[in-house]
């Protein structure tokens, strides 16, 4: 069994200066992301207004299906023209750890 997790660091438009219109952009993507059946979250940044964390787990029986399912997701988060993606960290889990 392999677990990927990784996490998202996005801007979000000036607009979004409180928290319901932060929500606004956070909701549709965290539902977007649900929809390749990983668990997704917003898990960090929560009091900020113009900033959110986005968290995504996985688990497969192969490594290789944890990546692609990872790969996906960050094209999809990558694509949003509503928010600027500024890094993504990302990590493997094996029955090793």
């Amino acid at each position: 069994m392999f677990t990927g997790t990784m996490i998202f660091d996005l801007l979000l438009p000036g607009d979004s200066r409180s928290l319901k219109a932060k929500r606004a952009y956070v909701r549709p993507i965290v539902a977007a992301l649900r929809r390749f059946e990983v668990s997704a979250a917003e898990v960090g940044a929560q009091d900020l207004h113009g900033r959110a964390e986005i968290g995504v787990a996985v688990v497969a029986a192969e490594p290789s299906h944890v990546g692609e399912v990872l790969d996906t997701c960050e094209r999809l988060v990558a694509g949003r023209p509503e928010v600027e993606l500024l890094s993504v960290r990302r990590r493997l889990y094996g029955g090793d750890d």
